[in-house]
C-alpha cells in the first residue's frame, strides 16, 4: 500500500466545469489526480467505493470570516463538514492584517476581540496560518477598514493625503506578502468616511500586483444602483476585477429589485470583469445596528456582550419583555450582533440563478448563535436549491462553488477535476445532500457529505474530522 495514494472506485464525476457527469474511477497521487477514468487497475493504493455518490472538486467559500477561526479552531469543522476546502477570508474590508489594536471598533470585532488583532504585518499572518496548518486552505484579502484603523486616529473621517499615504504603503506590502486583493465594507462606519478616489487609489496596489476588489458596497437597499455603479468606476478606473459581495436587495421597499440590478450588472460586464456571490438564505447577518432595526422585517440576536443570555432570541420578543421599543432594546445590547431577515426569496433565487454568482457563506464563525449559512451554505445549495427546486442543474450548482470561483479568484490547479489538478475532493450522495443547519438550532452538520479530501489527504469522512490538517496558505499567483 502506498502512502499519500488514494483510488475512488465508481463515482460521478462533475468535475466543475459545467461538463455532464460521467462514471469515472479517480487516483490521486502525491496531492494531485493522477488519473481518471474506467475499471483503473490497482497499483496498491487505498481504494474506496464510492459508488453512486458524486466525485466534485473541493468547494471554495468566496466570502468568508474565517480568518481567526482557521489560527483558532484549525479543524475548520464549519467548513470541511459541508465539502468546502478553500476559503476567502478578510472580506467586508475586514482582516486580522495588517493591524495591531488595543481595542478595534465594529465591524472589526466580527473576527474576534481586540486580543485577536496580533498581527502587525499581513506577512505574520501567512506565517500564523503556516504554523496552524488548518484543515482548509486560505486566501487573504486586505481589508480597507483594517488599514483605516491601522494608519489613522479616527476611521469615521476623510483620510489625509498622509494617511492615504500610509494605507497604500500597508496595503503594498500586504499584497507582497501574498495578499489576493483588497476587500472594502463601505457599508460600516469605519469605510464609509471614504471616498471613490481613496478606493481607487488602494485597489490600484492590489491591481498592480495582480489582485482582485472584493466590496460590500455602501448601501444595499434604496441606493443600491448608485452603490454599484461606484464599486464598477473605482473597479474600472483601477484596472481590476471587481466582486461584489453577498448580492441583494435589502428591506421590503427594494424587494423585486432584482431584476434591475441583475441587469444593470450584466450591461457593466460587457466592459470589465464583474462577478458576485451570494448566500442562500433569505436573512443576512452582521453587527447590531440600529439603523437595521425598522419595526418592520423580524431581528434575531446572534450575541450582545452585555446580555449574552438573550443570544438566539428574536428582538422585538426582547423589548416586550423589557417594556422598551426595539431600538431602545438594540441599544442596550451593544456591542452585538444580529440576524436581519431583509430579502425576499424570489430575489435570493434570482441572484444565485444568475450566470456570474458564486456562492459564499458569509458565515460568522465567533457569534454566539451563528446564522445557519456557517454550517449550511453549500449543501443546500446542492440539496435545496439544486435538487428540490431544480433552480439550476448538479453541474451547474457544483461550477458556482468550484471552477467559477477558482477562475475568479486565479487558484490554478484548483476547482475542476482533471489530471495534473490538486487533489481538493469532495464525495457526496446527490439523493441525500442537505443541510441541517436552522435559525434556531444553526450548528448542525450538514447530511451527505460523505468525504472531504484537502491536498490529496482526508480531512472529513463518516461525519467526522479525521484528524488530519493539510490546507495551506495560498499565495497570489500571477495572472496570465
Amino acid at each position: 500500500m502506498k502512502n499519500g495514494t488514494w483510488l475512488l472506485r465508481g463515482g460521478v464525476v462533475i468535475d466543475g466545469t459545467k461538463a455532464p457527469r460521467y462514471t469515472a474511477d479517480v487516483r490521486i497521487e502525491h496531492g494531485r489526480i493522477a488519473e481518471i477514468g474506467a475499471d483503473l487497475a490497482s497499483r496498491g493504493e487505498r481504494e474506496i467505493d464510492v459508488g453512486g455518490r458524486v466525485i466534485a472538486p473541493g468547494f471554495i467559500d468566496t466570502h468568508t470570516h474565517d480568518d481567526q477561526l482557521v489560527l483558532a479552531s484549525p479543524q475548520a469543522l464549519p467548513k470541511i463538514s459541508q465539502g468546502v476546502t478553500t476559503v476567502v477570508v478578510g472580506n467586508c474590508g475586514i482582516s486580522l492584517a495588517p493591524l495591531v489594536h488595543p481595542k478595534v471598533p465594529p465591524p472589526l470585532n466580527l473576527l474576534g476581540g481586540s486580543d485577536k488583532y496580533v498581527f502587525g504585518t499581513m506577512q505574520e499572518y501567512v506565517q500564523a496560518v503556516d504554523d496552524a496548518r488548518p484543515a482548509v486552505n486560505v486566501v487573504a484579502l486586505v481589508g480597507h477598514s483594517t488599514l483605516r484603523v491601522a494608519a489613522m486616529s479616527d476611521p469615521y473621517r476623510p483620510a489625509t493625503v498622509d494617511e492615504r499615504a500610509r494605507m497604500v504603503a500597508l496595503a503594498g506590502h500586504a499584497m507582497e506578502a501574498g495578499a489576493a486583493g483588497l476587500s472594502t465594507g463601505t457599508f460600516y462606519p469605519t469605510g464609509s468616511a471614504a471616498d471613490a478616489d481613496e478606493i481607487t487609489q488602494l485597489a490600484r496596489v492590489a491591481a498592480e500586483a495582480g489582485g482582485i476588489y472584493v466590496t460590500h458596497i455602501r448601501n444595499e437597499s434604496e441606493r443600491v444602483i448608485e452603490s454599484l455603479q461606484e464599486a464598477f468606476s473605482c473597479a474600472l478606473q483601477a484596472a481590476i476585477p471587481v466582486v461584489i459581495s453577498h448580492h441583494k436587495c435589502a428591506g421590503p421597499a427594494n424587494w423585486g429589485r432584482s431584476t434591475e440590478t441583475l441587469a444593470y450588472i450584466d450591461a457593466a460586464r460587457q466592459t470589465q470583469s464583474i462577478g458576485l456571490d451570494a448566500y442562500p438564505y433569505a436573512a443576512g447577518s452582521t453587527v447590531l445596528r440600529a439603523d437595521l432595526v425598522d419595526g418592520v422585517i423580524d431581528v434575531m440576536l446572534a450575541w450582545s456582550e452585555t446580555h449574552p443570555e438573550m443570544s438566539g432570541r428574536m428582538l422585538a420578543d426582547i423589548a416586550g419583555e423589557w417594556a422598551c421599543t426595539q431600538k431602545e432594546a438594540c441599544d442596550r445590547l451593544q456591542p452585538g450582533g444580529a440576524i436581519y431577515f431583509q430579502m425576499h426569496e424570489d430575489d435570493v433565487r434570482r441572484v444565485l440563478k444568475y450566470e456570474a454568482t458564486m456562492i459564499g457563506s458569509d458565515g460568522l464563525p465567533h457569534d454566539k448563535h451563528p446564522h445557519p449559512r456557517l454550517w449550511g451554505t453549500f449543501p443546500r445549495v446542492l440539496g435545496h436549491y439544486a435538487r428540490e427546486l431544480g433552480l439550476f442543474s448538479l453541474e451547474e450548482a457544483v461550477y458556482r462553488m468550484s471552477g467559477l470561483s477558482a477562475r475568479r479568484f486565479n487558484l490554478t490547479g484548483r476547482g475542476t477535476l482533471g489530471v495534473g489538478s490538486v487533489a481538493d475532493i469532495v464525495v457526496f450522495d446527490p439523493e441525500r445532500v442537505i443541510d441541517r443547519a436552522t435559525y434556531d438550532d444553526p450548528s448542525v452538520p450538514a447530511d451527505g457529505i460523505d468525504l472531504v479530501m484537502v491536498n490529496g489527504e482526508i480531512a472529513y469522512r463518516d461525519k467526522q474530522s479525521t484528524g488530519v490538517r493539510a490546507g495551506r496558505f495560498l499565495r497570489l499567483e500571477p495572472r496570465v
